[in-house]
């Protein structure tokens, strides 16, 4: 499987922010663009469009002459797939018949995801980005040509962009993600960033989508405020992090700094919600319940089967604590923290009648791990810096709401009351089906050596006229 990704519930946004005034002291520009010359960062501003329902895309060119197509932006997945064939919920697709440059290399590719899958077959051909770094680059492409619950009703994209490292690539990592190629190809830094514009805005209008930034070949310091926080990326496949703490409120969650990273942690700009372990999620929820001013909610609003209603105008933020996440700052014995307000994870939905606001809840269980989903991201500036093996957060400039900021960020605070490792024991992928294969060869011997003891027995009390198969015993049991 690769990257879990949106629930992609239909929703439409309102309270359209102003888009912000991109000011500059006198060096900004000279910031924001690399000496290259490749990439001008203020270009890719507002290159995204979408929400955290139906994902964020990217407008891209595929082929000669271009086709172009939206893209889903991925990072919990490594590769790049366009639809390429007629499907009902799609306006268009990619026809590889009219691209002078498309090469099929013949190989099928098929990935699952934690909703949804499709397969069809690798090729490759050239890919430009309006809005993205100059130039144009020549990538693999998984032509989709079936599938399954992926392509949803009212989303506006045609295709997705793994942003994850080679381990996640199918059918193997041999297949170079689509970053690989565009850092190679145009000698861009090896590092993009994502300001997700989303945050705290209702889900129950018809604006246009609010957008947001992928920024390849850096970070644009006019989305975002105060300074970046850095995490170390634990390992590389997906963007894998390291929790060390949970706090509800001011109340610390107390369990096992590993149940935080059971089975891993990971970053994941395709998965809508904020997904947590099941403990962990029990955890949060009864200490959601016990801090707040609503002991009495149906089960049915915490396990996202229901929504909660409140009359129009009165917003139930008041009644919801705070959510911290500690996560294990580049210096390994200090922490950092981000947090998100009610704002964030009480979602508002579409209403069903005039008279009420309804809510659901942006935080679900897991059973393949912590997720920082689009929730969590949508209030922060994420920095994905691969040449530092490092993740960084800073405040997001558009996760604000009536003018109070949706999102904060704190620290350093002292990680000594912690493991030294808290995703220790986690096994990955590939370790795993050594492991299982490894275990299949041990009772492969032990049952070899079983029978061969068993039967060996046999033969010799057999020569010696003693008890065969054909014994008084079988015998009277058919009978």
């Amino acid at each position: 499987g690769a990257c879990a990704y949106p629930m992609l519930l239909r929703y439409k946004n309102n309270n359209h922010l102003p888009p912000l005034a991109l000011t500059s002291d006198g060096n900004g520009l000279s910031l924001a663009s690399d000496p290259t010359g490749t990439v001008n960062f203020l270009d890719m501003v507002n290159n995204l469009q979408g929400d955290s329902g139906r994902g964020y895309y990217i407008e891209m060119s595929i082929g000669t002459p271009g086709q172009k197509l939206n893209i889903l932006v991925d990072t919990g997945s490594s590769n790049f797939a366009v639809a390429a064939a007629p499907h009902p919920f799609i306006t268009h697709y990619f026809n590889t018949e009219l691209s002078s440059t498309y090469q099929s290399d013949g190989r099928t590719v098929a990935v699952r995801y934690t909703q949804g899958n499709w397969e069809g077959e690798l090729g490759i051909d050239r890919v430009s980005i309006p809005k993205g770094p100059n130039g144009t680059i020549i990538i693999n492409i998984a032509a989709i040509l079936s599938s399954d619950s992926f392509f949803l009703p009212g989303v506006n994209w045609q295709g997705i962009l793994g942003l994850a490292y080679p381990m996640l690539a199918r059918p193997d990592k041999s297949v170079e993600p689509f970053f690989n190629s565009l850092v190679q190809q145009l000698g861009i830094p090896d590092i993009f960033s994502l300001q997700m514009c989303g945050a705290g805005l209702s889900a129950s209008s018809t604006v246009d989508p609010v957008g947001g930034s992928l920024i390849m070949g850096g970070a644009e310091p006019t989305l975002y405020r105060g300074s970046v926080w850095y995490t170390p990326i634990v390992e590389e496949w997906y963007y894998q992090v390291e929790v060390l703490k949970l706090e509800v409120g001011d109340q610390n969650l107390d369990l096992d700094c590993r149940e935080y990273n059971m089975d891993k942690a990971i970053v994941d700009s395709g998965t809508t919600l904020l997904r947590l372990p099941v403990n962990v999620f029990n955890a949060v929820v009864e200490a959601i319940t016990r801090s707040s001013l609503i002991q009495d909610f149906s089960s049915g609003f915490w396990d996202g089967t229901k929504v909660a209603c409140w009359m129009k105008g009165e917003t139930p933020w008041r009644f919801f604590p705070k959510l911290s996440i500690y996560l294990r700052a580049t210096n390994t014995s200090q922490s950092f923290r981000i947090t998100i307000l009610p704002q964030m994870y009480i979602q508002p939905i579409t209403d069903v009648d005039g008279t009420l606001d309804c809510f659901r809840f942006g935080v679900s269980s897991s059973a393949n791990g912590l997720v920082i989903g689009a929730t969590v991201m949508e209030g922060f500036y994420v920095v994905f810096d691969r040449a530092q093996r490092r993740l960084g957060f800073a405040l997001s400039s558009c996760a604000v709401s009536g003018g109070v900021a949706l999102s904060e960020i704190a620290g350093p605070f002292s990680a000594a009351d912690v493991a030294a490792n808290c995703s220790g024991g986690m096994l990955k992928e590939p370790l795993l089906w050594v492991i299982s294969y490894a275990l299949m060869a041990v009772c492969a011997l032990v049952l070899i050596i079983l029978l061969l003891l068993l039967v060996l027995p046999c033969r010799r009390r057999d020569r010696s006229g003693e008890i065969t198969d054909e014994s008084s015993l079988v015998r009277h049991r058919i009978k």
